[in-house]
């Protein structure tokens, strides 16, 4: 009798969990404090974009959106003393466009960067969980390291990219400043430490190289887009919320590359692709914290015109690849995420 009454208890608590999270998949409008950094996140991002276009370099956007991946961190409340957790996100950031760059002047990149974001990967799961970053998991270090590993550039060019990456995230961390002194509550924010997971740290490296090892293998053409798929789901605990955020992953892509082929069809001045760009960074930070699916409507578009911002490539084959290596990296993801869930079970 208690076997029963433990597991409909456990039964019960999974239908609850699964409730809440179809109320949540219904609801679209902005999450709960997320005015802040979106426009943090969009006025770094214009203000660089623009700067880059005006100096006749906009080759190096995808560096500077890297840097102003620090404006996102340290909560959604202007708080006393946020901007020191954004500055420390920036200079991670910083750190892993330096890794990134320093393996893309390698002419066996391709294959490199898989350990080299296993690395990232590790390290991003272990500080999001001693720090109880937000957003939390790896997702972003091993997105900025393997896609610059993906950027050819020379020795020379790496100093241009960590310099283009630490200059936004500089402005960041000075627009989230001038916010917490224009707000300043009186409140200070309390360091908050966590425990470490191993067995989620391992989970996620084994994820994101097999995905890049498979992707790489295959001889796709962005293992980028597959190793970040793979590292989603672990920005998530328990095995139905991982689940859900995968496949939230294929079908907002699948939805936000109809978007991107309306906006990438149309041939547009570099500036007004900035416009574009910063407009759908805000609408991002709007809505991930409610719905990530239909933020992925949004981050879809936003990447492949970064992309093509710096590198153009044919439409079809670059929606295709998105696609493909998106699917391919989520499932890898959630296999390893069924490893983890019998292990930790057993």
């Amino acid at each position: 009798m208690t076997a029963v009454r433990r597991g409909g208890e456990r039964l019960g608590s999974e239908g609850s969990r699964l409730e809440r999270l179809v109320q949540e998949s219904v609801r679209i409008s902005p999450a709960p404090g997320s005015g802040s950094p979106a426009w943090r996140a969009s006025v770094t991002l214009l203000v660089a974009l623009v700067a880059l276009a005006g100096v006749g370099h906009i080759e190096l956007a995808a560096y500077a959106c890297f840097g102003t991946f620090a404006s996102i961190y340290g909560g959604r409340q202007p708080l006393r003393g946020r901007w020191r957790t954004q500055a420390a996100a920036g200079a991670l950031m910083c750190a892993a466009v330096l890794s990134g760059a320093l393996v893309a002047t390698s002419p066996h990149r391709a294959w490199l960067v898989i350990p080299i974001a296993a690395v990232w990967a590790a390290a991003g799961a272990m500080l999001s969980d001693r720090f109880a970053l937000r957003p939390p998991g790896p997702m972003f270090p091993v997105f900025a390291v393997a896609t610059c590993a993906a950027l050819p550039v020379t020795p020379a060019g790496v100093a241009v990219a960590v310099g283009v990456s630490a200059a936004a995230a500089g402005l960041a961390v000075l627009l989230g400043l001038l916010e917490e002194r224009l707000a300043d509550s009186g409140e200070s924010v309390e360091a908050v430490r966590g425990e470490i997971r191993l067995d989620n740290v391992t989970a996620v490296v084994v994820a994101v190289v097999l995905a890049g090892t498979v992707s790489t293998g295959l001889g796709l053409s962005h293992t980028y887009w597959a190793m970040v798929a793979a590292a989603v789901p672990f920005g998530v605990t328990g095995l139905l919320a991982q689940t859900t955020r995968g496949l939230q992953r294929v079908v907002g892509t699948l939805v936000g590359l109809v978007v991107a082929a309306v906006l990438l069809s149309i041939s547009l001045p570099a500036l007004v692709v900035a416009v574009v760009v910063a407009a759908l960074q805000a609408i991002t930070e709007l809505l991930v914290g409610r719905h990530y699916g239909l933020a992925l409507v949004a981050i879809t578009p936003l990447s492949l015109l970064m992309v093509q911002l710096g590198h153009p490539q044919p439409l079809d084959a670059l929606l295709w690849s998105r696609l493909t290596e998106t699917f391919l990296g989520v499932v890898v993801g959630l296999a390893a995420a069924f490893v983890l869930r019998e292990v930790r079970r057993r």
